[in-house]
């Protein structure tokens, strides 16, 4: 069961946001919203360890997202509704990105509906 850690200080409460906010790359990269979070992941997370959680609960959701629209986008070529539903997910997902960077940089947990793990977001 992971615990979410605290931010520290402003600074943690920006970049924790930044890394939320960063999946909105996606409208205008085909796989920014999964770019983006892990790009500022990358450069922030040795400097928080607040930082580094918020990052990983950022890339397993956008992950999450990206393969939940991607099957529906196969899938939806045989079933032609499943690419609207493919469609809806993808603005869910920048949507519940959008609430969990505003939650954050409020000083409030950033937390997503539900993820596949594939990154260990557990803090030791």
């Amino acid at each position: 069961m992971s615990k979410e850690l605290q931010p520290i200080n402003s600074d943690d409460r920006k970049w924790g946001a930044i890394v939320h906010f960063a999946a909105f790359i996606g409208l205008l990269l085909p796989l920014g919203l999964v770019l983006g979070p892990l790009l500022v992941w990358a450069l922030k997370r040795n400097e928080s360890a607040f930082v580094d959680q918020q990052g990983k609960a950022a890339i397993n959701f956008q992950l999450t997202v990206l393969i939940v629209t991607f099957i529906l986008a196969v899938v939806g070529a045989v079933i032609k509704p499943l690419l609207a539903l493919a469609f809806v997910a993808g603005i869910a997902g920048l949507i519940f990105a959008g609430v969990a960077g505003f939650n954050v940089f409020k000083g409030r947990e950033g937390n997503y509906p539900w993820s596949l793990k594939l990154i260990n977001t557990d803090v030791s």
